[in-house]
């Protein structure tokens, strides 16, 4: 196998594990988005998909969940889900992708071949599929955020939530996700099916090719 194309292999399964390691921790992050306000300087708002915490200057900080499931925002519950969904698909993806690697177990046929062939394919896909999830919530968030923080019907006077910390931690691992899932499909693409030749019947010693055998001594008598 070509060493290109196991590198190219690890390097996606690699960049797989770490894009949903951001995905989980983007998901659990607290500062989705953050508010500071003149009245209040030393203290500071931060809003997550879980949780809303306020920060004081002199390093405390309290947490407050959200009260109930139903009475959430329609923007946190839409990106509370699809980051969920992202964490269950770019999962699924690393686990398939790993047996597909070809340092994992050698191909000793055609079936087991196109087996990991296909395991890889798939996490590839998924991949592909959980840096998209990642990048929508992440992007709904930051264009609400953008809006709101340029609208002209809202008086100067009040306070503006601007971007938080996890929204670039969100945009990292979505592109990381693309990335690892472009890898692995590229991987795929690029390895060529190996030629599995079948051990043909052997001649038999002592007897010359092309001479047809001797009649046996039952036909001379």
């Amino acid at each position: 196998m070509d060493s290109s194309v196991c590198a190219l292999e690890l390097l996606g399964v690699f960049l797989s594990g770490v894009a949903w390691l951001a995905s989980l921790t983007t998901t659990l992050m607290s500062t989705w988005l953050t508010l500071s306000t003149e009245l209040l300087a030393t203290e500071t708002f931060q809003l997550g998909l879980w949780e809303t915490c306020v920060v004081q200057e002199l390093g405390g900080l309290e947490c407050r969940p959200y009260n109930s499931l139903l009475g959430l925002p329609q923007d946190v519950m839409l990106a509370r889900t699809l980051m969920c969904v992202a964490l269950a698909v770019g999962l699924l993806g690393f686990l398939l992708a790993i047996p597909g690697l070809h340092l994992v177990n050698s191909c000793r046929g055609q079936e087991d071949f196109r087996c990991k062939r296909g395991l890889k394919m798939s996490g590839g896909l998924l991949g592909l599929v959980a840096g998209i999830l990642v990048l929508v919530p992440v992007s709904y968030i930051a264009h609400l955020a953008v809006t709101r923080f340029f609208d002209e019907t809202v008086p100067e006077m009040i306070p503006r939530w601007e971007f938080g910390d996890a929204l670039f931690c969100g945009w990292t691992a979505g592109f990381v996700h693309l990335l690892a899932g472009t890898l692995l499909v590229v991987s795929c693409l690029c390895l060529q099916n190996p030629d599995f030749h079948m051990p043909g019947p052997s001649p038999k010693v002592g007897v010359p090719l092309g001479i047809p055998f001797m009649k046996t001594r039952f036909e001379y008598v």
